[in-house]
This record gives structure tokens, C-alpha cells and sequence, in this order.
């Protein structure tokens, strides 16, 4: 009885602690689902603040038909490369290293709520999350968001994006072990080598993923 009592109090006390943005740890590896009105993808990702660089291998579905990616993000060297692993082929693009956003919640973010997913009607049962949003200043206007992260240890649990461009941009975050698996994750294969750097293209950023998706169908 004793026990029980203990740990509603430290759940009553968990509870009332106020929430505080956050930064996720620097090295993860997870798998991610992404959605709007067109596609949907899941993917197995990579992430490294420290030295700005994330690996996607992604498989999904663009009007009604299937496609796979793989595309390594070198912001620090400025480059994007998507994989053709079938084809073995390389496409590399120059990439906006102002572009890297590491998984946070901002400073000047508004917090939505607290909430546990799940149950808090014994230990294990559920997970504490706080939900924030917030709105980033573009050219065109200002983009929206909304995210979800667990009160310890900050890891991403799903967030949604707007822009005028895409629309809502939903994406689930799920299986992220805290570290990196295999740093060759961050190593393009063999056969892009040769691939050729276009400098005077326009700059990729994380949407050109997504752009001619026909292409890997």
C-alpha cells in the first residue's frame, strides 16, 4: 500500500511540474511515418545534430503509386544526394545548410498541454507528453506548427506542419533508440562518386525529397 501511495505521489508531483522547451538528444535513430493530401511515406531515419546530417530511406505512396527513396542530408557540406539503389545511380544537389533544424521545441513556443497518452492508472500504462505551437516567419508568410514530445528525455513523438505550399504535413515518430546503429548511414555508397554537384540548380531543401516521386516509383 505504501508502494502504491508513493507512486501516485510522484506521478501527482510529475504532473504538477511545469513544462519547459526542450532539445532532443543529438544522435537518434527511429523510423517516422509522413502524410498530407498526396502521400504517404514511412521511413527508417538517422538523425546527428552534432555534425548536421540525417539519412531517410523511405517507402510510400504518391496518386496511387508506390515509391522508395534514399536520400542522405550533408548540411554542413551543403549537399544532397538521392540514391538509386535499383538503377545504382546518384543524383547530388546543392543544399541550404541554414536549413538543418534540430528536433527541438523553440524558446518562444506556446505550450498547448500536458496530457499522458495511454492510461495513468498504474506504472508503465501510459507516457507524459507535452504538446507546443509555434509559427516561423517566411518570405511568403509564416509557416505553422504543432509538436509533441515526451517531458523526459524530449523525444519527438509526432508533429504537424503548415505551409502554403504543402499544407498539413503530419509525421509520427516511432521505435527511436537514443544513438546511432551504423555510422555508414552517413556515407554515400560507392556509386555516387562519379555523381556530379550542379552549382548553379537551385538549392534542395527537405521538401525536395518528395519532388518528382514518379522518378523512384
Amino acid at each position: 500500500m505504501r508502494t502504491f501511495v508513493l507512486l501516485m505521489c510522484l506521478a501527482v508531483g510529475c504532473l504538477a511540474q511545469v513544462p519547459h522547451t526542450c532539445r532532443s538528444p543529438p544522435l537518434l535513430t527511429g523510423a517516422l511515418s509522413v502524410a498530407n493530401e498526396k502521400f504517404y511515406a514511412n521511413a527508417k531515419y538517422t538523425y546527428d545534430a552534432m555534425l548536421k546530417r540525417i539519412r531517410f530511406k523511405e517507402v510510400g505512396s504518391y496518386e496511387n503509386k508506390t515509391f522508395g527513396i534514399d536520400a542522405l542530408l550533408l548540411f554542413r557540406e551543403g549537399v544532397m544526394y538521392t540514391i538509386n539503389h535499383r538503377n545504382k545511380t546518384c543524383k547530388k544537389e546543392r543544399l541550404k545548410r541554414e536549413d538543418f533544424h534540430p528536433m527541438e521545441i523553440p524558446a518562444d513556443a506556446a505550450l498547448l498541454g500536458q496530457v499522458i497518452l495511454g492510461s495513468s492508472s498504474g506504472p508503465g500504462q501510459g507516457l507524459l507528453v507535452n504538446t507546443w505551437y509555434g509559427e516561423v516567419a517566411t518570405p511568403s508568410g509564416k509557416d505553422k506548427w504543432m509538436s509533441t514530445f515526451t517531458e523526459f528525455g524530449c523525444i519527438p513523438v509526432s508533429s504537424t506542419y503548415y505551409t502554403d505550399k504543402t499544407g498539413w504535413i503530419l509525421t509520427n515518430f516511432f521505435n527511436i533508440v537514443v544513438g546511432i546503429m551504423d555510422p555508414q548511414e552517413f556515407f554515400p555508397p560507392k556509386f555516387c562518386q562519379g555523381a556530379i554537384l550542379d552549382e548553379t540548380a537551385e538549392a534542395a531543401n527537405f521538401y525536395s525529397i518528395f519532388k518528382n516521386l514518379t522518378k523512384y516509383s
